[in-house]
C-alpha cells in the first residue's frame, strides 16, 4: 500500500465511520475500483482505532459519568437504579454479540464475505431498512435514552454485529434498531457510539498483530491513515449529531441505494470482479 492510498483510505474511514453508509464498504469498493489491493480487515480494524479515539474524546464527559456511576453501583445500592449506571451494564451486554460472532466467523469475514456482490446487496437492503426505521420513528412519540432496557440493549448489540458484513454499517444498523425501538434520532445516535467503543478497541487491538504480516499493509501506511481517520472522524461526529437533530436520514438512504445499484451494475459488467483485490 502506497502513502497516497493510505491517505485516501484514512480520509474515507474518518468521513464514513459514523455516517450510516458503511466505512468498510467504502474502503473495500474504492480500492477495487481503482485497482488497489483490498486493504483487508486488519487495516480497517486498526484505522477504526483512530475514529474510536475521536469518540472517546468527543464523548469524554458522557463516558466519564457512565464509568463513575457504574463502577460505584456494586458497592452503593442506591446507584444501581440510576439510568447512567444501567447504561454502563447495557454497553457491556451490547458488545457481546459482535464479539462472539466476530470470533466465530472471523475467517469468512476476512475473505468470502468481502465479495462485492454482498456489499452491494447490504448497501441497498439496509438502506431500505433505515428508510423504514426513520419513517417509523416519525409517526411515534420518541423516547429518551434513559428508558433503555436490557432487551433493547441486546437488540442494539445484534444490530451492531451485522456491521461485520461490509455494506451494513455499524452506525446504520444501530441507528435503525434505535429508531425501530422508538428512540429519537439524536438519542439513538448518541447511544450507538457507546457499544462500539469496547468492540472496536478489542477488534483493533487484536488486528494490530497482523499489520505487516501476510497480505496486511505495513505499519508505514497504516499509522498515517489511522491519524487522518482520527482528525476527520472527530469533525464528522460533530457534524452528524448537529445534522440529525433537525433532519431525516433520507439523503443517506438515497446515497446507499444508488451506490449499491452502481456497484451491482459494475460488478455484473465485470468492472471490477466480485473479488477484485481481495485476498483468499
Amino acid at each position: 500500500m502506497s502513502w497516497f492510498e493510505a491517505i485516501v483510505l484514512g480520509l474515507l474511514q474518518g468521513l464514513t465511520e459514523f455516517l450510516p453508509v458503511s466505512s468498510s464498504a467504502h474502503l473495500r469498493v474504492f480500492s477495487a475500483l481503482f485497482g488497489w489491493d483490498d486493504p483487508g480487515a486488519a487495516f480497517t480494524a486498526v484505522t477504526q482505532l483512530g475514529t474510536e479515539l475521536a469518540v472517546l474524546i468527543y464523548f469524554r464527559r458522557d463516558i466519564a459519568a457512565i464509568i463513575g456511576v457504574w463502577s460505584a453501583s456494586p458497592v452503593r445500592p442506591e446507584r444501581r437504579k440510576d439510568p447512567t449506571a444501567r447504561r454502563g451494564w447495557f454497553v457491556i451486554v451490547g458488545t457481546l454479540p459482535i464479539g462472539i460472532l466476530g470470533l466465530a466467523f472471523q475467517d469468512s469475514i476476512e475473505t468470502s464475505l468481502r465479495d462485492l456482490r454482498i456489499t452491494a446487496a447490504m448497501l441497498i437492503g439496509f438502506g431500505l431498512i433505515l428508510a423504514v426505521a426513520d419513517r417509523f420513528r416519525a409517526v411515534r412519540h420518541a423516547k429518551p435514552i434513559t428508558e433503555l432496557t436490557l432487551p433493547h440493549a441486546l437488540t442494539y448489540g445484534f444490530a451492531q454485529a451485522l456491521a461485520l458484513l461490509p455494506g451494513v454499517s455499524r452506525s446504520g444498523g444501530t441507528l435503525s434498531a434505535g429508531l425501530l425501538l422508538g428512540y429519537s434520532r439524536e438519542a439513538a445516535a448518541r447511544y450507538s457510539f457507546l457499544p462500539a467503543i469496547p468492540a472496536v478497541v478489542a477488534s483493533g487491538t487484536l488486528e494490530l498483530f497482523k499489520i505487516g504480516e501476510g497480505p496486511a499493509p505495513a505499519w508505514d501506511p497504516t499509522l498515517p491513515a489511522t491519524g487522518i481517520a482520527f482528525v476527520v472522524g472527530y469533525a464528522a461526529i460533530a457534524w452528524f449529531l448537529k445534522y440529525i437533530s433537525n433532519n431525516s436520514f433520507a439523503p443517506f438512504v438515497v446515497y446507499r441505494i444508488v451506490r449499491g445499484v452502481v456497484i451491482a451494475v459494475l460488478v455484473t459488467a465485470g468492472v471490477p470482479a466480485p473479488a477484485a483485490g481481495a485476498v483468499e
